[in-house]
């Protein structure tokens, strides 16, 4: 195969060709997600995907749309590297989780300054979304939202508007489970996932 986008296909090749010989029933137990022998079943904020071992074929089962190769990365990275952790209950910011101080800047430019420009300039139209995705209103920032994102790792998205002296800005939180179950490149990526998704139903 001729890859024509290397800044997306070549990491989904990579996990593609490690998730063909992976242990498909040891990834079942280390994840929340179900395995009937021949495909793995992962909901990822609200929707499930099917995706076939060792064949990794990823099909929507509401018979929509895949989602882009980013997200099916993480899908792959979250079957061969995630694992289950349970959660305390309480909420952490991507910097107090381990590596978090390290990917600060990227995590900021993609998540936390996206996130503030995209909702914090449109709430009603924000607020429409995370309730379309079936996300919970919380009553923190002019805007939040509890969304479950995979497994039993949720996210909250909290939202302030701008106006004439301040931007807008934006607080992303993580259920604790984060910490102990992904990479920290994981979850810079799973913040831009659920940003991109809010965006897409907006």
């Amino acid at each position: 195969m001729q890859i024509e986008n290397h800044k997306e296909e070549v990491p989904f090749a990579h996990y593609e060709e490690r998730f063909r010989g992976m242990d498909a029933a040891e990834a079942a137990c280390r994840t929340d997600a179900k395995w009937d022998g021949k495909e793995f079943y992962v909901n990822l904020l609200g929707r499930e995907f099917a995706i076939s071992h060792p064949e990794c074929a990823i099909r929507a089962t509401d018979g929509g749309a895949v989602p882009p190769l980013p997200t099916q990365t993480f899908l792959l990275r979250y079957l061969l590297e995630s694992k289950d952790a349970p959660w305390s209950g309480e909420w952490k910011t991507f910097r107090e989780m381990p590596w978090g101080e390290m990917y600060i800047k990227p995590y900021t430019g993609r998540v936390l300054t996206r996130a503030a420009f995209t909702f914090g300039t449109r709430l009603e139209a924000f607020e429409a979304a995370a309730q379309k995705l079936g996300a919970a209103s919380l009553f923190y920032g002019d805007a939040g939202y509890e969304f479950d994102l995979i497994g039993n790792f949720k996210m909250r998205i909290l939202v302030w508007e701008g106006d004439d002296e301040f931007p807008p800005s934006a607080q992303v939180l993580y259920s604790d489970n984060f910490a102990e179950g992904f990479a920290a490149e994981d979850r810079v990526v799973a913040g831009d996932i659920l940003i991109s998704t809010i965006k897409a139903n907006m």
